[in-house]
């Protein structure tokens, strides 16, 4: 069941089209329809307001204007409780053999506040 706080992927013609954040679900004056507002996570940021019954906010195919819409809640993957196949953030495989041969060669570290300080006369 989608909730306020959640986020959702909104499909569009059955292609994911934009995330956004479920900010208010709130009754609307028809019966059994919802006023549901919605962050739309993108640059710049706006809020929308569809209203829509129960069962299209939990993901149940709709159209808008004839286009099929879909919400998609989104969970975060469950993690490895062993975390064996984990690896650190910016340590792959390449990034590895990357500084392996970093370390192998030599390299100098420039100052660049001592380099502006000997061009000036």
């Amino acid at each position: 069941m989608t909730r306020e706080g959640d986020v959702v992927l909104v499909h569009i013609e059955g292609k994911p089209a934009f995330f956004a954040r479920i900010e208010n679900i709130a009754p609307d004056p028809k019966p059994d329809w919802w006023q549901v507002k919605m962050l739309v996570l993108q640059v710049p940021l706006i809020t929308v307001t569809w209203i829509l019954r129960e069962a299209y906010i939990n993901g149940e195919e709709f159209t808008m204007g004839g286009h099929p819409m879909r919400l998609v809640k989104v969970e975060a993957p469950a993690e490895d409780a062993s975390g064996a196949d984990r690896e650190a953030p910016g340590r792959s495989e390449g990034a590895q053999n990357r500084q392996g041969s970093a370390e192998q060669t030599t390299s100098n570290v420039v100052s660049l506040r001592e380099r502006k300080l000997k061009k000036k006369p």
